[in-house]
C-alpha cells in the first residue's frame, strides 16, 4: 500500500496516509479528513474543491492533465500553475509511494 504525503503550502506536512491502489487521490484525502480537500462534485472534475500541488519532479508518475481538468481548473480561487491539478483526478498507484502533495488551505 503506498504511503502518500500531504503538506499545505508552507511544506509542512499535514498527514501522511496508507493509500489504496485505485482510489483517487481525492478519496483518500477524504477518508483521512485532510484540510482543504473538499470534493464537493464527488470526483466528478467539474467543482475544483480538491486541488493539489503536484512535485515538480513527480509529474511523470501520475497521469497527463485532460482538457476538462484544465478547464475546471479555472475555477480554482488559489494561484494555479503548471503543477497545479485536481486530486479526483490522480489515481493512486505504487509508483505514488513517497509522493507528496500540497494542499492550498487559504
Amino acid at each position: 500500500m503506498p504511503k502518500v504525503i500531504f503538506k499545505d503550502t508552507n511544506n509542512v506536512i499535514i498527514k501522511t496516509v496508507n493509500a489504496k491502489i485505485g482510489w483517487s487521490l481525492m478519496e483518500t484525502a477524504l477518508e483521512n479528513q485532510i484540510p482543504g480537500i473538499h470534493g464537493e462534485c464527488g470526483g466528478g472534475c467539474s467543482c475544483a474543491t480538491c486541488h493539489v500541488y503536484i512535485e515538480p519532479d513527480c509529474t511523470d508518475k501520475i497521469s497527463v492533465i485532460s482538457e476538462i481538468e484544465e478547464e475546471t481548473l479555472e475555477f480554482v480561487d488559489n494561484k494555479v500553475d503548471g503543477l497545479s491539478r485536481l486530486s479526483c483526478q490522480i489515481e493512486i498507484t505504487e509508483a505514488l509511494d513517497g509522493m507528496s502533495f500540497q494542499v492550498p488551505t487559504d
